[in-house]
């Protein structure tokens, strides 16, 4: 269904170690990085779509986070939603829900939901019975 989400960041560096150790645990590759510019994606290892881009807002304005705006990553299990969790909490993130089960998504949904150091929302879930 996507293409690319781009996610907006005030402070490249940090925003590149919190992502990096979140995608560390969810089996993705960095596809590039320009510290120049201030940009750098990622993809899953196994495809060349979707990226996950992080940026500096094109139009040299700060970047703000979005009220009801949040992109979803799924894990293969809950144990990686678990770590997903705790490695975004230790690079610098937010918590905004603690890994659990949200049954009234439906009986096997297993999420954690929390800011990356910009604010934005980001949530890590499984689907699958365990």
């Amino acid at each position: 269904m996507f293409s690319h989400i781009c996610v907006g960041t005030n402070d490249f560096e940090s925003a590149e170690a919190f992502y990096a150790a979140l995608f560390t645990v969810l089996g993705m590759r960095q596809r590039f990085r320009d510290a120049e510019a201030g940009m750098a994606a990622w993809q899953p290892l196994d495809s060349d779509r979707p990226l996950l881009f992080l940026t500096r807002p094109f139009d040299g304005g700060p970047a703000t986070p979005g009220n009801g705006q949040m992109a979803a990553f799924l894990a293969g299990s809950r144990s990686v939603v678990d770590r997903c969790h705790a490695a975004a909490l230790a690079a610098g993130g937010t918590c905004e829900g603690p890994p659990g089960l949200r049954v009234h998504y439906h009986p096997d949904y297993y999420g954690a939901y929390f800011r990356d150091p910009d604010g934005n929302k980001l949530c890590v879930c499984c689907h699958r019975a365990e």
